[in-house]
């Protein structure tokens, strides 16, 4: 499939250096398939290139759009496991060392040469997108590709709390960060049987702590949340905290306020230093576990969890665009004022 292409484009470091471009159509190798985006959901990393301020390697230009949906337009001559107009959702693990330590044990999340799709190579903000015929999965028709869109981010909620978290039946649970991956984390907490999960964020945060009501958070604070912490489990603090801001002030937080023995979850970036000690965790014999990214079982579970409505994304999605609004999706997050976009190309 020959031509042109729109596509949003994050082409240097500086911020704001993101614009629509005519890109060509993206050329497949023989274990890929060409795929036709339905959905690609905003991720607050999509919003920290176009602000100039990740923390991580960008290959500029490149396509933004990591969290998405479609349906297979053309495949490479070795792909054997799906075929034109198959329904699918795409793993973020585009290049991967298949013959390394960490893909060899299933890892491959964790392997040093893995890049992701809107970073390392090109994203899904566009008509087409390249995807290795591993990263795909199949959904039924009845999930819509604007839910099945935001399978990533909860991929990555699941990892955290599920598989690196500890969380057990009557749990006090803290979120800190009421982001999506945040949010998304509380669910988590909810359906792993927490006794009580408390969203922590900013005043800017209210339209995200409905979101956090709805998917079933007990409490919402904005602020003082120290001074809250005293009056559960006992004034020894919270059994799990799951750091999804990462901001600094956020672990110091989370180690001042859980419980001895407990758990940190931390799964937000943030590349600026601590300046504090990490003697309270030591002193409270905590730990602090992180949490990166997703593999092919979590993929499975978490597509089968939104199949049966056990994951209900519906109430975090706060507009659906198209594609040329990307721009205006973009500050309104930004802003706080959509928890999720996603865009239909």
């Amino acid at each position: 499939m020959s031509g042109t292409m729109p596509a949003v484009v994050n082409y240097a470091r500086e911020p704001l250096s993101v614009e629509m471009r005519e890109v060509p159509v993206p050329e497949i190798g023989e274990r890929d398939v060409l795929l036709r985006v339905g959905a690609v959901s905003v991720c607050g990393s999509d919003l920290h290139q176009w602000r100039g301020s990740a923390s991580w390697p960008v290959n500029y230009p490149c396509i933004l759009g990591h969290e998405f949906a479609g349906t297979v337009a053309k495949t490479g001559a070795r792909v054997s496991g799906f075929a034109e107009g198959d329904r699918v959702v795409s793993e973020t693990a585009a290049v991967i060392d298949e013959s390394s330590s960490f893909s060899r044990s299933g890892l491959y999340n964790l392997d040093p040469a893995r890049r992701g799709f809107g970073y390392g190579v090109d994203g899904a903000m566009a008509n087409f997108v390249r995807v290795p015929e591993r990263c795909l999965h199949r959904i039924p028709a009845g999930v819509a590709f604007e839910n099945a869109a935001l399978t990533e981010p909860c991929c990555v909620a699941y990892n955290a709390v599920c598989i690196n978290g500890r969380v057990r039946p009557g749990d006090d649970v803290l979120v800190i960060g009421p982001g999506p991956i945040g949010l998304i984390c509380a669910l988590m907490a909810k359906l792993s049987g927490a006794g009580r999960v408390i969203v922590a964020g900013l005043p800017a945060d209210r339209v995200r702590f409905a979101v956090a009501r709805a998917l079933g958070a007990d409490e919402t604070l904005e602020g003082e949340v120290a001074e809250y912490v005293k009056e559960v489990g006992n004034g020894l603090g919270v059994d799990v905290v799951v750091d999804a801001s990462g901001a600094s002030a956020a672990l110091q937080l989370a180690m001042q306020v859980v419980r001895p023995a407990g758990q940190i979850i931390k799964v937000g970036w943030g590349p600026q230093p601590m300046n504090f000690s990490l003697d309270p965790a030591v002193q409270k014999n905590a730990t602090i576990q992180g949490s990166f990214s997703h593999n092919w079982p979590v993929w499975e579970r978490v597509i089968a969890m939104i199949v049966s409505g056990q994951i209900n994304v519906e109430p975090m999605i706060s507009r659906v665009a198209q594609l040329s609004e990307w721009l205006d999706c973009f500050e309104k997050m930004h802003r706080g004022e959509l928890v999720k976009a996603v865009l239909t190309p």
